[in-house]
């Protein structure tokens, strides 16, 4: 009988490693529970995209009846902390604590600033919307004090997941650092779905009372999620916390430490492809759903299918690229491999409108989906494989930094293009279809570009040194 039940769960393990490739990424020092743990840290992030990007978008504008324009400015707010995230990364690296911590710290200031902007959100929206008793509030103390919460919501999201990134890196083996970078992007998935499904849930019947509760909730929540993350998780270092007390010795400061970063071997070329790829990427993010409906006469339900289409596509992409790099793949041959995707990804989209197939357009935002899984994993584990120990969280929220202003850069001019298109002269010479096909045209040569740069890394690592294919 223990014969067989050794054998049934050996079977179940390796059914588990072979269909779930995230599951290698545990190991003696890191089990795969203490792994999901400190992934709980990204469930609370993807709630927070959601809330901001996706819930209170169109709350604000349809039962707030806040001007758009308004709602654009404070979705955008948090992109302005993204270029600090290098700063974040290099202040957990260099962080001197009586603990002997580095990274919790960190996470943990994070976390206030998420609860913070959290508490004070829902009464500053209501007053921002003058709707019953906040009729009397001047117009200036609800633009403020949302503009504040949307801050410091954002500035809570970029601490968190910049310093929570390298705790992973520090506590996982190098031959795990792949399967370990999926991992925390599909617990991220997974908090934004799960976070999106509960949310529209709760606020089917709309009232303020109920608005404030879900947002407070999320409060909590970020809280229990973000403790749960850290609790035991990063080891007091005693002898470096005593090291600083009898010895302190000066810190090289920001300046020095990047100028150290940029002198690694090709760091900067890495930073150009990754903010060349993501803006290839994400021109077109907001405009899938308005060119379905617009261009291939798609109904709405159809429409919003197109994010989970493009979502399932980038979790292929970061599976795929786990067990390929798991097993000695180059993450940048994976990186220029992802870009190259989207070539393809594209030129199926923008033909869909050519052909009027609805079925071609799916299968090109899946492609799209897949490359910028399979790019993503790429670069952030080249990064983190390019970092010396001493330096991680720099080289990480270095990589965040280029990676979320590019991302928020590129939603933004996706959409601006689209509308300066619309009224210029050239806005009928494809149909309606014209302002999307220069975009997507934009986005073709976005990527070309990360393919080019990327070239000189990958073509001895690709054709050998003779110049034929390995």
């Amino acid at each position: 009988m223990k014969r067989l039940s050794k054998i049934a769960i050996e079977s179940i393990a390796g059914i588990g490693v072979r269909f779930m490739p995230f599951a290698e990424a545990a190991s003696d020092q890191l089990p795969l529970s203490r792994l999901l743990r400190l992934a709980f840290f990204q469930i609370s992030v993807g709630m927070a995209m959601v809330l901001l990007v996706g819930t209170l978008n169109r709350v604000m504008i349809v039962e707030l009846e806040v001007p758009a324009t308004v709602v654009g400015v404070m979705i955008s707010l948090p992109l302005l902390f993204a270029p600090f995230r290098a700063l974040i990364g290099f202040k957990s690296d260099t962080h001197k604590s009586a603990l002997g911590w580095r990274r919790v710290p960190y996470i943990w200031k994070g976390t206030l600033l998420q609860w913070g902007g959290f508490a004070i959100m829902p009464l500053a929206l209501i007053v921002l919307s003058q709707q019953q008793f906040a009729a009397e509030a001047p117009l200036w103390l609800g633009l403020t004090s949302a503009a504040l919460a949307f801050l410091l919501v954002g500035a809570g999201v970029h601490v968190v997941q910049t310093v929570g990134l390298a705790l992973a890196t520090d506590l996982a083996p190098r031959e795990d650092q792949p399967n370990v970078v999926g991992l925390m992007y599909v617990m991220m998935l997974v908090g934004m779905i799960l976070s999106a499904l509960v949310f529209g849930k709760l606020l089917e019947d709309f009232s303020h009372p109920r608005l404030i509760q879900v947002i407070q909730g999320a409060a909590v929540m970020t809280l229990v999620f973000n403790v749960m993350a850290i609790w035991k998780m990063e080891a007091r270092d005693r002898d470096r916390a005593y090291r600083q007390r009898v010895n302190p010795e000066p810190d090289p400061s920001f300046s020095e430490a990047w100028a150290l970063f940029m002198r690694g071997a090709n760091s900067r070329r890495l930073l150009w492809i990754i903010g060349l790829g993501t803006m290839g990427f994400g021109l077109a993010e907001v405009l899938l759903e308005p060119y379905g409906g617009q261009v291939l006469g798609m109904s709405v339900a159809s429409t919003t299918k197109l994010t989970a289409t493009l979502a399932g596509g980038s979790l292929i992409g970061f599976a795929l690229a786990s067990r390929v790099l798991s097993r000695g793949g180059d993450p940048m041959v994976m990186a220029g491999g992802g870009a190259l995707v989207g070539l393809p990804a594209f030129a199926l989209i923008t033909f869909s409108a050519t052909l009027q197939s609805q079925g071609i357009f799916i299968a090109g935002t899946a492609l799209a989906g897949f490359g910028a899984g399979l790019f993503g994993h790429g670069t952030l584990t080249a990064t983190m494989r390019a970092a010396p120990k001493e330096q991680v969280g720099l080289a990480l929220g270095a990589w965040g930094a280029v990676q979320a202003t590019a991302a928020g850069l590129a939603i933004a001019l996706g959409g601006v293009a689209r509308d300066l298109i619309v009224v210029s002269p050239f806005s009928t010479l494809f149909g309606a279809a014209t302002p999307y096909f220069f975009v997507y045209g934009a986005e073709f040569l976005f990527l070309l570009a990360a393919v080019v740069v990327v070239y000189p890394l990958i073509v001895h690592k690709v054709f050998g040194a003779e110049g034929r294919p390995t």
